[in-house]
């Protein structure tokens, strides 16, 4: 396989609103010393929770941060993924990524990539209970049947009990080594 530039490595970084969500700066940094062109899209309450910090997140990145669906005849303000990281991916995005319930413009960019062809990573923020819950299991096997890379268990995102998460200890280089991955690098 070839090696792709730099102009052709466009990550897109897409968050659900989990306490890692607050402290993207680092990522978007480390994913652009890797080469990576990083566009940022958020949920809603993502966004919401990212307010005071979504302009300074768009000089970093250079591009506008979507949070929202476009409107009919908008153009896409991005280049085309090469791959796309959705985490922290919460329960509510996991599981409606997996049924197909579009609502969120990251989750309806995920579900499409998937017949597109474009390699998925993802890497869930829940605790354990929520885990236990049968519907998780079901949209983990989902997931990955459709080819997504779900990064779930030991060397990846392990669960904490409820109310014991640890944000900082969330393993963004995990993400980004399997993002490359994901990319034949």
């Amino acid at each position: 396989m070839s090696a792709m530039s730099t102009d052709d490595r466009v990550l897109y970084l897409l968050g659900s609103a989990a306490p890692p969500v607050l402290d993207l700066v680092p990522v978007i940094e480390r994913a652009q010393a890797d080469g990576w062109d990083v566009c940022l899209g958020l949920t809603p309450t993502a966004a919401d929770w990212l307010t005071d910090s979504m302009s300074d997140l768009e000089q970093l990145t250079g591009h506008p941060i979507r949070h929202r669906h476009r409107r009919p005849g908008e153009s896409d303000p991005w280049p085309p993924a090469t791959v796309a990281l959705l985490a922290p991916a919460t329960f509510n995005t996991m599981n409606s990524w997996a049924l197909g319930l579009t609502s969120s413009w990251p989750v309806a960019f995920a579900a499409e990539a998937i017949g597109k062809g474009i390699p998925l990573v993802t890497m869930p923020c829940v605790n354990q209970a929520l885990c236990a819950h049968p519907q998780f299991e079901s949209t983990i096997a989902t997931l990955r049947g459709a080819g997504v890379t779900v990064l779930l268990g030991p060397g990846s995102f392990e669960p904490n009990p409820p109310g014991q998460g640890q944000p900082a200890a969330y393993p963004w280089l995990v993400a980004l080594n399997a993002v490359r991955e994901a990319v034949g690098e």
